[in-house]
């Protein structure tokens, strides 16, 4: 089982931009569950429900003309597991993990979901320890970029079906997705997708979920469409 040292500890929380009083809470939240003794899973359901608060007050706050429905697809963009995992790479938290043996032989420190549930957790343990004004300075620190950047008229529905839409209005036929390839290990695979739009070559992406991959390529593709239509 891996273990960071203080100074390790330290490192983090100066990227964290908080320094817990309790570090004993700090190193549950960074415990899986495959580790033996208190892992992090109960602060994973705590984080989850402050960071969909944090996230919604924010929107609410600086989206003050969009309707309801729009505010809870951009929420739901910001906080899902794709946009946790990234976070998490950005603060390289894989290298702080406290896995069991059997994760870290498999590359657990890299596998998006546990890097994700952990950014969930160190956001309940910021608020255990500190308080909510200090877990919402967290959220909002990790946020700041995503949250200048986000716009509610690309993400209030994905590529997917905005290019959907978009053929449809113009009475053209839907597109096509094909799986070219499927490579890496199981934990960690890559694949990449071709989205086939009549009179197009095939756009084509990559990610680590199907699901990621299509929808990189409709984006792609509307891109496209929507250039040669302005």
């Amino acid at each position: 089982m891996s273990q960071p040292d203080a100074r390790a500890l330290a490192q983090l929380m100066d990227r964290l931009g908080y320094h817990f009083g309790d570090e004993a809470l700090l190193r549950r939240a960074l415990t899986h569950r495959s580790a033996s003794g208190q892992h992090n899973e109960r602060l994973e359901f705590l984080g989850d429900s402050l960071l969909n608060f944090i996230i919604g007050e924010a929107l609410y706050r600086g989206h003050d003309r969009l309707p309801e429905g729009d505010l809870s697809r951009l929420r739901a963009f910001l906080v899902k597991g794709e946009t946790l995992a990234d976070i998490a790479q950005e603060l390289n938290l894989g290298d702080y993990l406290i896995l069991g043996g059997g994760e870290l032989k498999s590359g657990g420190y890299r596998r998006r979901s546990i890097l994700a549930d952990t950014v969930e957790a160190l956001i309940a343990a910021t608020y255990l320890d500190g308080g909510i004004d200090a877990c919402r300075d967290l959220v909002l620190r990790l946020y700041a970029d995503r949250l200048r950047a986000v716009d509610p008229r690309k993400i209030v529905k994905d590529p997917k079906t905005r290019l959907q839409e978009w053929l449809q209005k113009r009475r053209l036929p839907l597109p096509h997705y094909e799986v070219l390839s499927i490579t890496g290990p199981a934990h960690e695979q890559t694949f990449r997708v071709a989205c086939e739009v009549a009179g197009h070559a095939p756009f084509e992406a990559e990610a680590g979920s199907r699901r990621k991959a299509e929808q990189l390529a409709a984006e792609k593709a509307l891109d496209v469409l929507e250039a040669k239509n302005d």
